[in-house]
């Protein structure tokens, strides 16, 4: 039996992967105008961090990690998300000393063992930002308004940008009592993972995936009704600029973040129909994560979005993808003579710069031009032995259907010019 691929991953095939170009391509070009640098974090990392930084009461670290023991005995993590790598990055080099705010973007796969469907896998990619040392609500609104003008550009519609503050400790502090005192009367029915929360962290108990116990959190208490003064203010200014920036968005004071390091700001987009998760993309402000990693109390806020959700969401919205490029000229040979000046010109296009095929496979002329008709290129130069003892080639403009013949010695500038 033929080994297959680990169920929840995914092979991105050459008949795919135009359109991951395309969209990273336009990840990149947006992540330059906002003056954001890209960082590429080790792909495993040590345990602690995720316990640490993501929260040890939160779903990833207690039941979707792929952990284990390497050679040296010590507990490894896939990475399950980045930020938390991207804040042991920023503490561990230079970036914390230099100017500030540091801003850096990020793309790569994230590992979760999770039920896999419909826009969900157990390796997945993601789009990330992360901002270090700027409590500015006006950061806040960038990259949320980042995110946005990032979706427009590539055409996605009817999405919907939902908002709230978690507030800060203080005000979390506050909300544990209330959720304590709510959910009492209710232990004994809430799911055991939740009645682990209880004491814990209750918080969690609201980003339950049980049914039952979403049943049980209606009418709970929420982050905004205990906000204190300082919280109310960064919330109230986020506001104030998204409004100065037109973007719409819904207050959703029942949003609560899968991981712990969020304060204040939580974000999410929604998109319709791409099956049981319909976020494409979210974050908010982090302002503990660098201190609960060890370091320094330094403000923080980004987002990551999921690079399969966008492309199923734009093929499902019917968005049209440029086409994938193929190759710029085919060279077909008749004859070994032929052949091996087809062989020379092949390199030497490709040494100028332009891109060049040839067949491998000994078919005849006639199948060669058929072969070349699904590579679809711009030029096909024809080469047999009549033209080699004239010096010269056909070069066939694929588009117009016109063919001339050029001389060999000149060939190459002539398609460069073109």
């Amino acid at each position: 039996m033929a080994i297959t691929r680990p169920r929840g991953t995914g092979d991105i095939l050459p008949g795919d992967i135009y359109k991951w170009h395309y969209v990273e391509d336009a990840f990149r070009k947006i992540c330059r105008e906002y003056k954001y640098e890209e960082i590429r974090t080790p792909i495993f990392e040590h345990t602690e961090l995720f316990e640490r930084g993501v929260g040890d009461t939160t779903d990833i670290v207690e039941k979707e990690m792929y952990t284990f023991l390497d050679r040296g005995g010590r507990s490894i993590t896939l990475r399950p998300e980045n930020t938390a790598a991207a804040a042991r990055a920023y503490m561990e080099s230079s970036l914390i000393a230099g100017p500030q705010p540091v801003k850096l973007y990020y793309i790569g796969p994230m590992f979760r063992y999770d039920r896999p469907q419909a826009g969900r896998f157990r390796q997945f990619h993601q789009f990330g930002v992360e901002v270090f040392g700027a409590n500015d609500p006006g950061i806040d609104a960038e990259v949320i308004a980042m995110t946005m003008n990032f979706y427009g550009r590539l055409g996605l519609k009817e999405l919907e940008l939902r908002i709230n503050s978690v507030g800060c400790p203080k005000c979390r502090s506050v909300l544990r009592e209330k959720l304590l005192e709510f959910f009492r009367p209710s232990l004994d029915q809430l799911c055991d993972n939740c009645k682990g929360r209880y004491q814990r962290n209750p918080l969690r108990i609201l980003d339950c995936k049980s049914a039952r116990c979403g049943e049980l959190a209606a009418g709970a208490p929420t982050t905004l009704k205990c906000l204190c003064g300082s919280c109310a203010e960064h919330f109230e200014a986020v506001k104030k600029y998204l409004e100065l920036l037109n973007i719409p968005y819904i207050v959703d004071s029942s949003m609560v973040r899968g991981l712990d390091y969020y304060t204040n700001t939580a974000f999410e987009i929604m998109a319709p129909d791409i099956g049981a998760q319909s976020s494409i993309g979210g974050g908010g402000r982090y302002n503990g994560l660098v201190e609960a990693c060890g370091g320094p109390s330094t403000p923080g806020i980004g987002y990551a979005l999921g690079i399969e959700r966008i492309i199923l969401t734009m093929e499902r919205q019917g968005i049209a993808f440029p086409p994938p490029f193929t190759v710029d000229v085919f060279v077909a040979a008749a004859g070994s003579q032929a052949e091996e000046e087809a062989l020379r010109l092949l390199f030497e296009l490709r040494k100028n710069g332009i891109s060049a095929e040839k067949d491998y496979m000994k078919r005849s002329l006639k199948a060669q031009m058929k072969y070349a008709g699904k590579l679809n290129p711009r030029y096909t130069v024809l080469l047999g032995g009549d033209e080699l003892d004239r010096g010269v080639a056909g070069l066939k403009d694929m588009s117009s259907g016109i063919q001339e013949e050029v001389p060999l010695n000149s060939l190459v500038e002539r398609i460069k010019r073109r």
